[in-house]
């Protein structure tokens, strides 16, 4: 487990930077938000093709090592073009590698999780592994709020070079576990818990998930809007809300990712002794309210202050959400099926991704700001709510 919550902390370190802060690279550019939006849609196209590539691989028994080097390589040479690209063609180019590099690491990332915990339940494994997540975002947003207060915001891809560099090393010294592993360790907790769980044949076992699937599409949808269009709405500012320079629209992420790093461990831990609808109850309320405050924003000339305030129930929810909806999928998942269940539970954070930054940038260049996205998601949050009860889950403890 040390050598899990190690490794993506330092992933996380270095895409921290790049993730949030090159939406705010290329504004400086002057690319449109919807060019911008462009960009980071065409990534997460590019990660379900990887995200499927990565489940395949790790199905077959493949080391989860294996992906996470390949996608470090990958964002490595996207890295180097992005230091110096002010031309669009070079920067979707640049997107779809990144995108690729995503789509590798994910299924692997997470699958490696549950045969190194060891005597400690997957559930916390999972909340370790996200405050590990929320550490090196926080870290490298921060430091990438420095960089963009002195002028030299494009140093986030020096640092994303470096981390993944380092990724790579810690790797080839030693593997993580197999997809064979996770496997045997569920059958084993199946077997102490009274369960059979068979290797099924089809996709009979993805009818129990779809209900969860639909509410990670809503729940990823935000998160990609908070890396997306919340930095160009912050600079680009709402209807009373007066623009904000880079410099402190990084910092108000920077925030909400400190809070997420305070929240994960403790709300993982006290979630892991409750069931899933409960966890997934309250990450849609807070995204409800998050999204709520950020609209509300726009309409005042202190809004700033408004949407820091709105950090808080977002970062909960994010906290609550993330390891109960990985662990649910873990758990549901039939063996010899659970590599392309990961691929396909992180589709969601790809289709999110692809759809969320497109109809974003069309709205910031129409309207000049967000206010009425916001809401949107907020009402849909809420909405959500009612879903629950059509989850058919087993309620772990």
């Amino acid at each position: 487990m040390r050598l899990i919550t190690t490794a993506r902390l330092i992933a996380s370190l270095g895409a921290g930077g790049v993730i949030y802060l090159t939406p705010l690279v290329f504004n400086q550019v002057r690319f449109s938000a919807t060019q911008i939006g462009m960009g980071i849609a065409t990534a997460a196209l590019a990660g379900t093709i990887a995200r499927l590539t990565s489940g395949w691989m790790l199905d077959r028994g493949a080391n989860c090592a294996l992906p996470i080097r390949g996608a470090a390589l990958i964002a490595i040479i996207a890295d180097f073009q992005l230091l110096t690209t002010d031309n669009y063609n070079q920067y979707i180019i640049c997107q779809l590698l990144i995108g690729f590099a995503t789509g590798l690491y994910w299924p692997a990332i997470e699958l490696g999780i549950p045969p190194s915990c060891g005597r400690l339940s997957s559930r916390k494994g999972f909340a370790l592994a996200r405050s590990a997540d929320a550490l090196g975002t926080s870290l490298g947003v921060l430091i990438g709020s420095i960089l963009a207060s002195k002028g030299i915001i494009r140093s986030v891809y020096t640092i994303d070079i470096i981390c993944m560099l380092i990724l790579i090393f810690l790797l080839s010294k030693r593997g993580l576990s197999s997809s064979k592993e996770v496997e045997n360790k569920s059958a084993k907790l199946s077997v102490i818990h009274g369960r059979v769980q068979s290797a099924e044949k089809g996709f009979r076992w993805l009818k129990a998930l779809i209900p969860l699937f639909i509410i990670s599409l809503l729940a990823t949808g935000i998160l990609s809007l908070l890396q997306s269009a919340l930095p160009l709405d912050l600079v680009k500012g709402g209807l009373h809300r007066p623009p904000i320079i880079e410099a402190w629209s990084s910092l108000i992420i920077a925030i909400q990712l400190c809070l997420l790093l305070l929240f994960q461990w403790p709300i993982g831990n006290w979630l892991a002794k409750r069931n899933v609808k409960y966890g997934l109850r309250i990450s849609l309320f807070g995204f409800g309210l998050g999204s709520l405050l950020i609209g509300l924003s726009a309409m005042f000339s202190s809004g700033a202050f408004i949407a820091i305030i709105a950090q808080v129930p977002l970062a909960f929810a994010l906290a609550a959400f993330l390891p109960t909806a990985t662990e649910a999928v873990i758990k549901e998942t039939p063996i010899g099926k659970k590599g392309i269940a990961m691929a396909i539970f992180s589709q969601c954070f790809a289709v999110s991704a692809f759809i969320a930054p497109l109809i974003a940038g069309k709205v910031i260049d129409a309207q000049g700001h967000a206010m009425l996205l916001w809401l949107i998601m907020s009402a849909s949050s809420f909405s959500m709510i009612p879903i629950l009860n059509r989850i058919n889950l087993k309620e772990q403890r």
